[in-house]
């Protein structure tokens, strides 16, 4: 069953109603509530459309945090094949929070390095909600390493609301774990894209997104802190987080003309959530084509690409 948004509880009540009358009918079978439902599925979906056809910058943060909404490993699964996850930083420990490994992408060989939240209390609780600690970002290095060795194109898929924060993560070191691997993200000779498939935050997305092409999904959020984290700092209220989301302007349409990211990558009507298989379907064409569009150059190339590219964010916003 769709776990439904505050935002959505009209929506929720014209499918909850519908459902309702096929149950009766599935008991029932000299009922005919065919027509009824049918009309109220019409009825639905025009609310559907009329709801997301302009999200507000905080809704989509809230569709980008959807539970449902498919994760890392779901990409792995159905995008890459003869996966080989590695562990550990060969330092402390391996960080659930991050995964990545070896694999195959339309038959090409590949390195794959994501974030992953979990999907049930016990995986969230074991994957740290998606928030790394400098192993993770560590491991992240050493397999970016790996790549660049034996000359493997580097996909990551980004989803966290940031890098952990604990009293253990800052005595190991996390703010100059996450500064090696933005740093070993600009100095790979070989292809690296990144995709953010729920929410980019600050420098913990940073670390993998420092790509040659970065692509957002539609209601994917990618920014420097959260709204929420904002909202506290500025105005000693959390509560204001939709003042935040506003200002920051952390949707994937406001870093496409801020040239932040490169595409957009459009989900399925409601979200990634609601049907997952073709918002996968979505993500592998555009990291196939972006692969496909770096396939010619050399590492120097590359190198030079992505330095460029980072060197002249914040041009065309001053531009504006």
């Amino acid at each position: 069953m769709t776990q439904y948004m505050d935002f959505e509880k009209p929506l929720a009540e014209i499918e909850g109603k519908a459902e309702e009358l096929r149950a009766l009918a599935r008991s029932d079978e000299s009922m005919d509530v065919s027509d009824e439902a049918g009309a109220l599925d019409v009825k639905a979906r025009a609310m559907l459309e009329d709801l997301y056809k302009s999200l507000t910058p905080w809704r989509k943060c809230q569709v980008a945090r959807h539970p449902e909404r498919p994760h890392c490993q779901d990409y792995i699964d159905a995008l890459f094949s003869d996966y080989t996850p590695l562990a550990g930083d060969r330092n402390f420990a391996d960080d659930h929070a991050v995964m990545g490994g070896l694999a195959r992408f339309d038959g090409k060989p590949v390195m794959v390095i994501g974030h992953e939240k979990g999907n049930d209390t016990r995986s969230r609780i074991e994957r740290n909600f998606g928030m790394a600690r400098p192993e993770g970002y560590r491991k992240a290095i050493r397999l970016m390493d790996l790549a660049h060795r034996f000359g493997l194109p580097v996909v990551t898929l980004v989803d966290t609301p940031g890098a952990y924060p604990g009293k253990g993560a800052e005595e190991r070191g996390q703010s100059e774990a996450i500064a090696r691997a933005t740093e070993k993200c600009l100095q790979i000779g070989v292809p690296l894209v990144s995709v953010i498939i729920g929410e980019g935050g600050s420098g913990g997305a940073v670390a993998f997104a420092t790509a040659n092409r970065v692509a957002m999904l539609e209601h994917s959020v990618y920014s420097v802190i959260s709204p929420e984290g904002c909202a506290s700092i500025l105005w000693k209220d959390a509560e204001k987080m939709r003042e935040a989301a506003e200002a920051l302007r952390l949707t994937a349409q406001d870093l496409k003309q801020l040239a932040v990211i490169d595409r957009i990558i459009t989900e399925p009507l409601g979200g990634a959530h609601r049907d997952p298989l073709v918002a996968i379907k979505s993500v592998g064409n555009a990291i196939g084509d972006m692969l496909d569009g770096l396939s010619e150059k050399d590492p120097a190339a590359l190198i030079a690409d992505r330095r460029r590219k980072f060197l002249d964010l914040g041009k065309q916003g001053l531009a504006a």
